[in-house]
């Protein structure tokens, strides 16, 4: 079992790290196209060995610390963002059972696990000290203007992502993100089901993960760079995968709760084996966490940044009305429809 899980866990660090190098590079092109301009293309074939180019850069730089920064804080902020970025991933099943010969392989590093909602919740609340602890610890005034800026934000948003993630549970009647995976292959959609659920959840991801339209820690008119403007080199590229990491895990949980997890309507009635199945499931789910994450690209450069107090009079005034309301809704097709 620990051999498993080990080897899961390499798996899973090797594609997500890999796929924090291409979103940026997608970002880039996505953002290219938009503007209509050319992207990068220069380093190798079609640009494609751009983000080792980027990741070298980083590394070779200085590493500064400033003179008044709290020194074990500001090194420990970084890594506490990209823990929590990739901690979360431990639990998202991304495929069914994967069966070979009389072993069955759970496709997901930690399987068994019964509050995988709980889990996510809280693991999104611990992710703010790392921004945090970054602007307080750095001893600047603009990296504590955006600590605390990221902090009200995510404790404002966290409410209405909560309540997004109650719709679900009150749905499938389970905190385990397998049996809701299989409630949704049952019958309908959780974005189906709940699509009020879905857009509270898909709007507090954004500010969750301090992505324009919500990206007023890092603010770069108004605080050069918020909570990161002392971070160079290794230090800054971990703020850099962290904030990307949290873009990957945040569409791979809008799959599971929302959009099926691994599973197609109509791909068991096709007589495929046990293996193709799982494959096909694998292929499916990252298609999903694709075209998720081409939406939060084409979001960041297409809506203009929030003022801060629109910001929180989106979320006291509008989001959190709006969940508490989809909460009544949502049990009320639970007793009266679903029942």
């Amino acid at each position: 079992m620990v051999i498993e899980a080990l080897i899961k866990i390499a798996i899973i660090l090797f594609v997500v790290l890999t796929a924090v190098s291409y979103t940026v590079l997608l970002e880039r092109w996505i953002s290219a196209w938009i503007q209509d301009r050319i992207g990068p293309n220069r380093v190798g074939p079609f640009g494609l060995l751009q983000p080792l180019a980027d990741v070298l850069k980083l590394l070779l730089k200085e590493d500064i610390t400033p003179l008044l920064s709290e020194k074990w804080f500001h090194w420990i902020a970084p890594v506490i963002s990209i823990t929590v970025a990739f901690s979360v991933l431990a639990i998202v099943p991304f495929g069914g059972n994967l069966t070979i010969g009389s072993t069955v392989i759970p496709l997901t590093i930690a399987s068994g696990i019964n509050i995988g909602v709980l889990y996510i919740v809280a693991l999104t609340s611990v992710g703010v000290y790392g921004i945090t602890l970054a602007g307080w610890s750095s001893g600047s005034k603009y990296s504590l203007l955006g600590g605390l800026r990221s902090s009200a934000q995510m404790i404002s948003y966290e409410l209405t992502l909560g309540l997004g993630l109650l719709s679900v549970v009150m749905l499938s009647g389970s905190l385990d993100l397998n049996t809701i995976i299989n409630s949704q292959a049952a019958g309908l959609w959780n974005i189906v089901r709940a699509p009020i659920g879905f857009l509270l959840f898909f709007v507090s991801s954004f500010a969750e993960t301090n992505r324009q339209p919500f990206d007023l820690p890092e603010a770069e008119p108004e605080l050069v760079g918020g909570y990161h403007t002392e971070y160079s080199s290794m230090k800054f590229a971990l703020f850099f995968l962290a904030e990307y990491a949290n873009i990957i895990t945040a569409s791979a949980v809008i799959t599971v709760l929302f959009l099926g997890g691994w599973h197609l309507p109509f791909v068991d009635k096709l007589g495929l084996s046990s293996l193709v199945t799982t494959i096909v499931g694998v292929g499916a789910f990252v298609l999903k966490v694709v075209g998720l994450l081409f939406v939060f690209i084409w979001v960041r450069w297409s809506i203009p940044r929030f003022r801060y107090d629109q910001l929180m009079n989106l979320g006291w005034k509008v989001l959190l009305p709006l969940g508490i309301i989809n909460i009544v809704l949502t049990a009320f097709e639970k007793i009266y429809l679903v029942n």
